[in-house]
């Protein structure tokens, strides 16, 4: 498949376990326009996010539009990558959207602050590792400015955390839960979809599925707030506004 003409979308799953080696090589040449930040109001319909996106997308290929930062939070709903698997929706109990991005299932809510990114990587380096590398750097970045490590593990999604105060696995595995969820797709080299955050999240909304296919009784979810981090969606995102810089320019 060429991913400069056609759609393009992966699991961060299946990327290397050295990823994390290569997020520098995301960043803005210099001089390069700025990012155009935008914060949506009230919860946002998860298709006429997925519409916003792919507009966008397309005029950011076309030099029309800047690059976008877009930061929302959703009603609750479970949306299906393009590598879900039926049985891992346990219950049905919110809306469930079919999407195009990389992975499996997921659920997003009030409380969780999801980034929708919008990059044209033929400014920067079309290379899809890198640029998973980089987004798992800016969650990474963002959860240690509230003294919670975030870490990378091979072959599973998204940003883990261990819980030391949680039973261990069948074989003694540390307990570790999720705090940060990863699926994007590209066209045209230009990026789509993006990250989530857990903040302030129900948590029991999460039962509905087995997120991102990870089923093992020492794995589950965590937030901020149920890490004790009393902290709020503005708060977080003026975090996320500067790890972003850091990482990938202005």
């Amino acid at each position: 498949m060429n991913v400069m003409e056609t759609d393009h979308s992966t699991p961060a799953c299946q990327i290397a376990p050295e990823r994390g080696t290569l997020a520098h090589l995301l960043r803005a040449a210099p001089g390069a326009p700025p990012v155009q930040w935008l914060i949506a109001d009230g919860l946002t319909d998860y298709e006429d996010a997925v519409a916003f996106m792919e507009g966008r997308a397309a005029d950011i290929a076309a030099g029309a539009a800047p690059e976008t930062v877009w930061l929302v939070e959703h009603p609750p709903l479970y949306t299906a990558g393009t590598s879900a698997k039926e049985g891992d929706l346990r219950d049905a109990r919110f809306p469930v959207h079919q999407t195009g991005r990389g992975g499996q299932f997921t659920y997003h809510g009030p409380g969780q602050r999801i980034a929708y990114v919008m990059l044209d990587l033929n400014r920067r380096k079309p290379d899809v590792r890198a640029f998973v590398c980089a987004m798992e750097e800016w969650i990474i970045a963002t959860l240690a400015a509230f003294n919670v490590r975030g870490e990378r593990r091979a072959g599973r999604v998204g940003v883990w955390v261990q819980r030391p105060d949680k039973p261990r696995g069948l074989n003694g595995e540390m307990a570790e839960d999720k705090i940060a969820a990863l699926g994007i797709r590209l066209r045209r080299w230009v990026t789509f979809h993006g990250l989530s955050i857990n903040v302030d999240p129900d948590l029991s909304h999460f039962n509905g599925i087995v997120p991102c296919g990870i089923a093992e009784q020492h794995l589950s979810v965590t937030s901020l707030m149920d890490l004790g981090m009393t902290v709020t969606i503005p708060e977080v995102d003026a975090v996320m506004r500067r790890t972003f810089q850091d990482i990938f320019g202005a």
